[in-house]
């Protein structure tokens, strides 16, 4: 059985990536954003960027480089009108970081997506029976996802020197 399961990734790498790779995508579908209210946005929409240290400010603009690089993220320019900004922060785990947008008073404006979710336990339960259990990590999952475009302008995140706009689903929304 292992060597059937062996045969089988082989034949599929390519549905597989790792960091050195371009960001995979799901194709034929974006991602909509309702809001309960109506333009022009309130002034709540409309953040500054937060201070940050020389330390987080590098881990920023590398972060930013390696999202522009994967598709992910794009530089607004001067010109365009902009009704929405969100700081970015990093978010730190021991000696690595993250790079997020703080999407709360966006937040409190967005339709929730009622979908029901799957109960873990149901599917625990239905696996006991199983001769293999698998599981698999989506190497960046939210931003496997595009935006629709008119999605795209309430998910620009202000920083110590730029807005960018989120081309797929960042986290924390």
């Amino acid at each position: 059985m292992r060597h059937e399961l062996i045969d089988v990734l082989y034949t599929y790498d390519n549905a597989f990536t790792s960091d050195n790779e371009p960001l995979g995508a799901i194709k034929g579908y974006e991602v909509d954003i309702t809001l309960k209210i109506d333009r022009p946005y309130p002034p709540v929409h409309r953040r500054q960027a937060y201070l940050a240290s020389t330390r987080a400010r590098e881990s920023l603009e590398k972060h930013i480089q390696e999202l522009i690089q994967l598709g992910v993220l794009r530089k607004v320019g001067h010109n365009e009108e902009v009704e929405v900004t969100t700081p970015a922060i990093i978010s730190w785990y021991k000696d690595k970081s993250r790079m997020v947008g703080d999407f709360r008073a966006l937040n409190k404006y967005t339709v929730p997506d009622r979908y029901p979710i799957l109960r873990i336990q149901e599917k625990l339960t239905q696996s006991f029976k199983a001769n293999y259990i698998t599981s698999r990590d989506a190497l960046k999952g939210f931003q496997q996802s595009f935006l629709m475009p008119k999605a795209k302008k309430l998910f620009r995140i202000i920083t110590h020197c730029c807005i960018y706009e989120y081309l797929r689903m960042p986290f924390g929304i």
